[in-house]
């Protein structure tokens, strides 16, 4: 099917539109307008409409927020198409002019103020990214297979993933990470994401073991996943057994000289990269290209590991003190006092809650960002663990829907997009809820459609309301008949 091929007329277009999906919005948006208003209520207040109160901006940005659906409803979804590109140079360049120009709030250099209005250009540039990408990944030569199409992906995501590291707003940046949940979706192998996820985890336990254990365990991840990958796990246990017993060998040897003395790590890191020739010529003669991104990723991960500590010289105080008291370095509890407060929130609100705007750790104000990053505590307390679970219970459907849009889909394009939608707002879901119960570190990522904030709520309607719309104008394929 030529690419811009869609239904005719607007009442078709309308009538297309997910009646599920845009409840479940819908719904989520006004879970998320009474959670301000309870979390930013002060009794006593007699001026309720004021503008100053952070329920009644909340309300106006969703007003501007389904203007915005609406007229997206309106725009021809080959538009997207065309216009990809141009908004991610658009978005690199409002990002880099935020990092040079911006207003820094809570630390992070990345906001944009224009007198009572402030914008996070990195909350846009995420739709402009997926776009990008979605874009790139339905060209004609793409293969999730070729290591040169994942390249591409690769650079597209991490120019922007550096910029927002350099305005010190990692977490917002991490997000880009939510994308390999969409390449596993298209088709990447499974056993190419789990070095990837270690990868990512790789300069936490960087803190906690020490370099020999970090070693063993890269050596035995990515030769596992490459042996199940290429269905060849007896030559993985052939390779390691080798490895291990050789660098073992050369060891007591080497120790047993008078004039040496070498660590076991030292032994093992110059064996295992010696290896790598070898496995690379047995990649050649074998024809398994997939092998040469395993040893990309394994050379990657083994440069990431004695860095770890430089990475965190350079980065904030309150981050490192993030970081320590997450992994139990420290167990200072005034460094960890939003989270703590969080979890006696959540856990004060027992099955069914004391009751909307009951709380006495929301309501006394004992709980900070309570209506942004924290807003999840607000809803623990006054609803419970039952209302927390059919919040969640919402935000996983409204998930499902978008991955069923992409499975609608009869192209690429608006295929992966939707994917990328819902990855994204998979990844907000896990890091918000589970930095408000103490599971991962504090990076100021908030819970989708329901934290305050007006960039936020703009931005993510903005990029759902384009998954909507390219559900509504696809083409559905009806059955054929044979005329006998």
């Amino acid at each position: 099917m030529e690419y811009g091929q869609h239904r005719k007329g607007n009442e078709s277009l309308f009538g297309s539109v997910d009646t599920v999906a845009l409840l479940l919005y819908v719904l989520l948006v006004a879970i998320g307008v009474i959670s301000v208003f309870s979390a930013s209520w002060v009794d006593g207040e007699e001026n309720v409409f004021s503008f100053s109160h952070n329920y009644i901006k909340q309300i106006v940005w969703l007003g501007i927020s389904l203007v915005m659906g609406v007229v997206i409803m309106l725009l021809d979804r080959s538009l997207w198409h065309k216009i990809a590109y141009f908004l991610y140079a658009a978005s690199i360049l409002a990002l880099l002019a935020t990092l040079a120009f911006g207003r820094t709030v809570n630390g992070a250099k990345a906001w944009f103020e224009f007198g009572p209005v402030r914008l996070q250009t990195m909350e846009f540039a995420k739709i402009a990214i997926a776009l990008a990408t979605a874009r790139l990944m339905s060209e004609y030569n793409f293969s999730i297979s070729s290591f040169k199409s994942l390249v591409k992906v690769a650079l597209l995501l991490f120019v922007p993933l550096v910029i927002t590291y350099m305005q010190n707003d990692t977490g917002s940046g991490l997000v880009l990470c939510s994308f390999i949940f969409m390449l596993y979706r298209e088709g990447l192998n499974k056993w190419f994401c789990i070095p990837i996820i270690f990868i990512a985890a790789l300069f936490l336990l960087s803190f906690l073991y020490s370099p020999t254990i970090l070693l063993v365990g890269l050596i035995l991840v990515f030769t596992f996943s490459e042996s199940f990958a290429n269905n060849n796990w007896q030559h993985g246990i052939i390779y390691l057994a080798a490895l291990f017993g050789g660098s073992t060998l050369l060891f007591l040897l080497l120790n047993a000289l008078p004039v040496v003395s070498v660590t076991y790590y030292g032994v093992l890191l110059t064996t295992t990269l010696l290896s790598m020739i070898g496995v690379c010529i047995y990649a050649y003669r074998a024809r398994l290209r997939n092998i040469y991104i395993m040893v990309l990723l394994f050379v990657v991960s083994v440069l990431i590991t004695p860095t770890s500590n430089a990475i965190f010289t350079w980065m904030k105080p309150h981050q490192q003190d993030r970081i320590k008291t997450f992994l139990g370095i420290t167990d200072d509890l005034s460094l960890n006092y939003n989270v703590n407060q969080s979890k006696i929130a959540i856990g004060s609100g027992r099955l069914f809650g004391k009751g909307y705007m009951q709380g006495s750790q929301i309501r006394y104000g004992l709980v900070p960002e309570k209506h942004t990053d924290f807003i999840f505590c607000t809803i623990g307390e006054e609803f419970g663990f039952f209302g927390a679970i059919v919040v969640l219970g919402i935000l996983l459907a409204f998930i499902f829907r978008l991955m069923r849009m992409g499975d609608n889909q009869r192209e690429t394009f608006g295929r992966v997009y939707c994917y990328i939608v819902a990855s994204i707002l998979l990844f907000h879901i896990l890091i918000n809820v589970g930095m408000t119960i103490g599971l991962v570190p504090v990076m100021g990522i908030p819970l989708p459609l329901i934290s305050y904030g007006g960039s936020s709520l703009l931005a993510f309607s903005i990029m759902i309301f384009i998954a909507f719309a390219f559900d509504a104008q696809t083409v559905r394929e009806l059955p054929t008949y044979t005329k006998w």
